[in-house]
């Protein structure tokens, strides 16, 4: 980059981008973890479980819709609170207010608010799916048990 502004610009499209790609990774994992959960329901209903599977398939669950939480929790919009910049700023502004708003270059501002936000929904994200692996183990432990004891 030779400039200040160019090196704003990618940096912002680049935090920007990154925010969208945690909210896809959100979803998928919401389609998977829902499919999941639905199998469970599904099969949890059709076979015979014995009280120990049912105690970890129950605590796998837990563990999925704990997961399902926190993802809900990454897409949830962020307004910014008590000091708002971008878009939530401008929707408590007038019309000559904006104007005066976009006057000046506050991209770095946004980077920086932006960045946060992308840093938080990652570790949401890592949360989210390191609960989901750890459901996943225990339905598949739940299974196990269940497939043992119909032998």
């Amino acid at each position: 980059m030779s400039t200040l502004h160019e090196a704003l610009a990618a940096a912002h499209a680049d935090v920007k981008a990154e925010i969208a790609r945690t909210d896809t990774k959100v979803a998928l994992l919401l389609a998977f973890n829902g499919a999941v959960l639905l199998g469970v329901a599904t099969l949890a209903t059709a076979v015979r479980v014995p009280p120990a599977a049912r105690l970890l398939g129950a605590l796998g669950v837990a563990a999925l819709l704990a997961a399902v939480g926190l993802l809900l929790a990454t897409v949830r919009p962020n307004l910014g609170g008590a000091r708002p910049v971008g878009f939530p700023r401008w929707a408590t502004l007038s019309g000559e207010e904006i104007r005066d708003e976009l006057r000046h270059d506050h991209r770095a501002q946004h980077i920086r608010v932006l960045a946060r936000i992308a840093v938080a929904k990652h570790g949401r994200v890592r949360r989210a799916i390191d609960l989901s692996l750890l459901g996943g183990v225990l339905l598949v432990v739940a299974a196990a048990v269940t497939a043992g004891g119909a032998a």
